[in-house]
């Protein structure tokens, strides 16, 4: 079953033609009849779940909204891009390439995700992000994990390997990188 279809309002983004969604039934927090934001294609956001893509929120090129993650704000997703679990992304969050923003992940701006690669042992990328309690979420192969866990399966996998160098360094920048101070977002 369906539960959202694209209307006739569409924007030109990039020379891509996004269309409005529009919920066909009620699920999660979305009533039917309610416009969300704006997708490329049916492929973008399951049919599945309580996923959405809310305001003006953007999801084209191969990625994709599932489960029960939300899109909104001014937030973009793009690329091969997967956002899902209980995932937010918003405000002004750029999610791109091969990034996989899951689980309780909270990513309000663009500092609060980081993807590293091509590198490490499978020449792979390492996406870093904010959860919902604030703290950094790592993403990296079949690994998913808090950073803390992936250092310490690092230093046990590579230690004192070129690997473990720049897995560690990854790391390193990721903790610089990642603005975890909820409070600040506040103020501006």
């Amino acid at each position: 079953m369906k539960k959202y279809e694209l209307t006739e309002n569409t924007i030109v983004y990039l020379g891509r033609t996004l269309y409005q969604i529009k919920a066909l039934v009620s699920f999660g927090t979305v009533k039917a009849g309610e416009l969300g934001g704006y997708i490329e294609k049916e492929e973008n956001l399951t049919h599945d779940g309580n996923a959405w893509v809310y305001g003006n929120a953007m999801v084209y090129d191969n990625a994709s909204v599932y489960g029960n993650a939300w899109v909104y704000g001014e937030a973009m997703v793009c690329g091969n891009a997967e956002v899902y679990g209980n995932a937010w992304v918003y405000g002004n969050a750029r999610v791109y390439g091969n990034a996989e923003v899951y689980g309780e992940a909270d990513v309000l701006k663009s500092t609060h995700l980081l993807q590293v690669g091509a590198i490490g042992s499978r020449n792979g990328f390492i996406t870093f992000f904010r959860t919902k309690n604030n703290s950094i979420q790592v993403s990296c192969g079949c690994f998913l994990g808090t950073i803390e866990e992936f250092a310490a399966a690092v230093t046990k996998k590579h230690s004192g390997t070129k690997h473990e160098k720049t897995y560690l360094a990854a790391i390193e920048l990721a903790k610089l990188q990642i603005e975890l101070d909820k409070a600040q977002e506040k103020k501006g």
